[in-house]
């Protein structure tokens, strides 16, 4: 599978070579987008992303620097379905997951490509559909090519009583398990994702330190880590915090905006 970072930045303001986050999955052709943060569907289109094959698009919570891109995404699925009448695979059809229901009625209205009770107008969404799905606790998706798993956390400092929505993810594809973050409260909100083995840990430093987020990685025996979702700690000083992590009892990278590593 190919793992490709289109955002690596947190809820910051506009910066020159970052965009918020975003991370697409590519497993036989077919991709899985996880969060959806600014300009996500420019960058992945611009690159040689064929937004056709776009199988689901998970959210981990309702953030701005999580969904900034979202309506973009979406509008531009259908208008490039639209323009080149190319199919969109699974039957002209995706899957899309998010911890709101309601604030995505919001999204699509915005993006004006599907029907919503404000807006009637989906002429750019004929012949395609969008599969709405809210997350809950367990297996939300599972097909030839993946299965992903959510978790509730306290990012969001939720106590339950109204739900949860905020989500991490175990990512299982060709033998291997990818754990990714999204926003958590504090990294052992991840233990049950990375009870058994974990090849790869996906792992925001927008609220942690560094330091911290490779003790618990070692500590779990994740067998790699990559950085995304950027902090302060990251942004005043990439070069010292590059070269701690270099020094650490562990495979890790601190990512940046258009980054693909292969596993």
């Amino acid at each position: 599978m190919k793992i490709t970072f289109l955002g690596t930045c947190s809820g910051t303001e506009p910066m020159a070579d970052r965009h918020h986050s975003s991370v697409v999955f590519e497993i036989n052709g077919t991709y899985y987008w996880f969060d959806a943060g600014e300009n996500c569907s420019h960058k992945a289109y611009t690159s040689g992303f064929d937004l056709s094959r776009v199988r689901a698009v998970f959210i981990s919570h309702m953030h701005i620097d999580h969904i900034g891109g979202l309506a973009n995404l979406l509008f531009n699925i259908c208008k490039l379905y639209n323009v080149t009448k190319k199919p969109h695979m699974n039957n002209n059809s995706y899957d899309i997951f998010v911890p709101s229901l309601e604030k995505l009625q919001f999204i699509k209205e915005i993006s004006g490509v599907f029907s919503t009770p404000n807006n009637t107008d989906s002429r750019y969404s004929k012949g395609i559909s969008m599969i709405e799905h809210e997350i809950k606790d367990g297996v939300v998706f599972d097909d030839e090519n993946i299965r992903v798993t959510a978790i509730h956390n306290t990012h969001l400092k939720e106590t339950g009583e109204n739900g949860w929505h905020a989500y991490s993810f175990l990512i299982e594809a060709e033998g291997k398990r990818i754990v990714f973050s999204g926003d958590v409260g504090y990294p052992e909100e991840l233990d049950p994702l990375m009870d058994e083995k974990c090849d790869l840990l996906i792992m925001e430093t927008g609220h942690h330190k560094v330091k911290d987020v490779c003790n618990y990685a070692i500590a779990r025996n994740a067998e790699k880590l990559l950085f995304t979702h950027h902090g302060r700690e990251i942004l005043n000083d990439f070069a010292t915090a590059e070269k701690f992590v270099a020094s650490q009892k562990i495979d890790a990278k601190i990512c940046n905006d258009g980054d693909n590593f292969v596993l």
